[in-house]
């Protein structure tokens, strides 16, 4: 059965053109986009959405972020979709992601690291829901 999964493509990704390159990607590993759209989070629309974090010390810095530009949110769908986008995605830390990966390619720093996927199906949920309503994804 075909899972769905969260993709957002960061604001730093954004502002480096790469939204066709980072969906090209997508595409071709299999992953289906089943919805998509431009979004500008506010500072409390990043809090919510990262709410799971509000205990870390990079929270302040990461929904600064979020919120500085525009981002691409998608749901995409597959087989093992979470998984699936995560290998693409690649480790958190640009530097200990392997070669051919969205971060080894793109990503800045571990903050601008030019995608978000979720991490896990219900979480996935979570995250589409944040940003989706069923009308807007196909199916």
């Amino acid at each position: 059965m075909a899972q769905q999964t969260l993709a957002i493509i960061k604001p730093d990704a954004i502002e480096r053109n790469l939204m066709g390159e980072i969906l090209k990607r997508i595409e071709a590993t299999g992953l289906r986009v089943r919805a998509l759209k431009m979004v500008h989070m506010d500072k409390e629309q990043a809090k919510g959405f990262y709410a799971v974090h509000s205990d870390k010390p990079f929270f302040d810095s990461l929904t600064d972020y979020m919120s500085s530009g525009p981002a691409a949110v998608a749901v995409l769908e597959a087989e093992n979709a979470v998984d699936a986008y995560r290998s693409l995605m690649g480790a958190t830390k640009p530097e200990e992601a392997e070669v051919g990966t969205i971060r080894k390619e793109f990503a800045l720093d571990i903050e601008k690291n030019s995608v978000h996927g979720s991490d896990s199906p219900e979480n996935a949920e979570r995250e589409i829901n944040y940003f989706f309503n069923q009308l807007e994804i196909v199916n």
